[in-house]
């Protein structure tokens, strides 16, 4: 019993003597609920879908301690193509920013410096979800907090080489994940 009562003791004095523990880096969305269906505004707008292709809003917190950029990328892994599809990755978001608004892929709403990526529809920019007819597939929204200004990559280049580059200097990220089915 002594032994017991002596670690539980130990235990509070090494927990009131910590710092508090930094926030969880975590990523939200006004438009994007984490499990919930993608909204028809969040939709590709070909391949026989009809949605307004706007990317969604999101913000981020907890941003990792030495954070100087961020990236984004949204990826849909259910895609029946061997390795997935690419529907938007964006880097060198600024360390400042702490979300980017609805609708501002391709827009001056981004910040000076961003750098947006050609998706696999072969477009630059945002590519809404459009899933074969009959299938459910997730969309995986993830921001990473990233150790460089500017990630070291060549004009046009790959997403596997982004997705490279991004894990590599990456600090921490958080994700989200929502689905959509036609």
């Amino acid at each position: 019993m002594f032994f017991k009562s002596s670690m539980a003791a130990l235990m509070l004095v090494v927990s009131l003597s910590l710092p508090a523990a930094a926030q969880e880096f975590q990523l939200t969305s006004t438009t994007v609920a984490e499990g919930e269906k993608l909204t028809n505004t969040h939709v590709f707008k070909g391949f026989g879908c009809d949605g307004q292709n706007q990317s969604p809003q999101l913000s981020w917190t907890g941003v990792p301690k030495g954070t100087k950029s961020f990236a984004i990328n949204i990826y849909d892994p259910d895609a029946p193509t061997g390795s997935g599809w690419w529907h938007w990755n964006v880097v060198n978001i600024p360390a400042s920013v702490r979300s980017l608004p609805q609708g501002a892929s391709g827009s001056v709403q981004l910040p000076k410096g961003v750098m947006e990526i050609r998706n696999d529809y072969g477009q630059v920019g945002f590519g809404g979800a459009c899933p074969p007819p009959g299938e459910v597939h997730r969309y995986v929204f993830t921001v990473y907090a990233l150790k460089q200004e500017s990630l070291p990559l060549p004009e046009n280049p790959s997403n596997a080489l982004v997705g490279f580059m991004t894990r590599a200097n990456s600090l921490g990220s958080a994700s989200m994940t929502a689905v959509y089915h036609r």
